[in-house]
């Protein structure tokens, strides 16, 4: 919650999807045809180049399952905030938090099922969910003052 890099990640999805649907890129220039297109392009790289595959469908599992692990841990982050604040409206806003994060996960698991099956255009409507759900946590917490 406090960095946006689980939203990076989903936003990724979005542009290999586009890659491996229109078949842009060779296998060696991955990272330098995705990763311009992208909000972060130093954090596309990195995130791609860790992943240890040059294949569209494998660097799109690998980013969904690390979006799965960060959206997971905000989660997590969002409950116990929620549970330990006293603050009656920071109380309310990781309660919130927490539910967009929970449908995040929801959208995330979708995503990876639908991956699996090849249903590249099931994956991007729900990983723009999960975007839509990290992005609503992040615009209430970004109001506090």
């Amino acid at each position: 919650m406090a960095n946006n890099s689980c939203l990076l990640i989903v936003s990724l999805i979005g542009v290999l999807l586009f890659t491996i649907i229109s078949n842009v890129a060779s296998s060696n220039d991955v990272v330098s045809t995705i990763c311009p297109k992208t909000s972060n392009p130093p954090f596309c790289s990195s995130v791609l180049k860790s992943a240890g595959t040059a294949d569209l469908k494998g660097l799109a599992v690998y980013t969904l399952n690390l979006a799965h692990t960060n959206a997971r841990k905000s989660l997590t982050l969002a409950k116990s905030l929620a549970t330990t604040t006293t603050n009656p409206q920071l109380k309310q806003r990781y309660s919130s938090c927490a539910e967009s994060y929970d449908e995040a996960v929801g959208d995330i698991e979708n995503a990876q099922k639908d991956l699996a099956l090849g249903d590249f255009n099931a994956v991007n409507i729900v990983t723009s969910g999960a975007m839509t759900e990290i992005d609503d946590c992040q615009d209430n917490l970004g109001t506090f003052g």
